[in-house]
């Protein structure tokens, strides 16, 4: 049996199968893909050498925990496929047996919902609701990642329905740990902060990084001089903050030196009130966030 396998085979899956074999927690022999496009199911097989299929039903079958990551519009068919295939007649996701004298084939192993883990990318999808679909004490987990997985920089949380394990939460961990950093929540609501936080943050950064830029090139740099210095201040500011045991409060202060540079710039954002404004853009995230859990 498959370690995990992934319903649907987007960039989001990609990047996570990727990181997983690249970092050697699995095997590529470990992982099953499926997803309806052919040419995406190829592109997978060649380039991470593992197992597609078109057949969501195959990897529930093969696989000891699913990841799945299909559009929120997408997962009530594909949950509903999934809880009907386990209370199918033969519970093996074949659905009714229609020998009529023919030879009967061996039983297929029972597919129990306990045996299998659930974890859930889709946004605003709560556990409550894949519950519901898949059956009581369903082993479920839902997390919220964020676009910088894709190149090994992610940032994730993850929640764990009543029904799914301490081990269950470590073996989710795992996997997002391999794309960059993961942490647990007690509190699903918590989620609607992550996501406003950290899932839309890096719009938040490219919109700064965009307006940076442009400013210098206002001041007369060439938008590719402007570009490189953006990039390289923000990772450079980034590393910093990462390893000073300073708070950022005061490595502000070692940049803003009394009447200098620094302090006009920030007197400026002070007086646009910087800090409301992001701080109600990342409510209107959050607000946005809980309406669309409830829709």
């Amino acid at each position: 049996m498959k370690k995990l396998g992934f319903i649907g085979g987007g960039n989001m899956a990609e990047a996570l199968a990727r990181g997983l074999i690249a970092r050697k927690i699995f095997k590529p022999a470990d992982v099953i893909v499926s997803d309806v496009d052919p040419v995406r199911r190829r592109k997978l097989a060649r380039s991470l050498k593992v197992e597609t299929t078109a057949d969501n039903l195959v990897v529930l079958r093969d696989s000891a925990a699913l990841l799945i990551a299909v559009k929120p519009q997408n997962i009530d068919g594909v949950l509903g496929e999934m809880a009907a295939a386990m209370r199918a007649p033969d519970a093996s996701g074949n659905g009714p047996r229609k020998s009529l004298g023919a030879a009967k084939k061996p039983a297929s192993k029972p597919l129990k919902l306990a045996d299998r883990l659930f974890i859930s990318i889709a946004a605003g999808i709560t556990i409550e609701r894949m519950v519901n679909a898949l059956g009581a004490g369903a082993r479920v987990i839902r997390v919220m990642p964020n676009a910088p997985a894709m190149v090994g920089q992610g940032m994730a949380a993850l929640v764990r329905a009543p029904g799914a394990s301490r081990t269950d939460e470590a073996f989710a961990l795992r996997i997002f740990d391999a794309v960059g950093d993961a942490v647990a929540l007690a509190d699903e609501h918590l989620l609607d902060a992550v996501t406003a936080l950290s899932g839309s943050g890096p719009a938040y950064v490219y919109l700064f990084a965009k307006a940076l830029a442009d400013a210098g090139v206002s001041e007369g740099l060439t938008p590719q001089l402007a570009t490189r210095m953006t990039l390289q201040t923000l990772r450079g500011a980034e590393e910093n903050m990462r390893r000073s045991s300073m708070s950022a409060a005061d490595l502000i202060r070692v940049v803003a030196s009394p009447g200098g540079t620094t302090e006009a710039a920030l007197s400026k954002f002070a007086d646009a009130g910087f800090s409301a404004i992001v701080a109600d853009a990342v409510h209107a995230a959050a607000e946005r966030s809980r309406a669309l859990g409830r829709s």
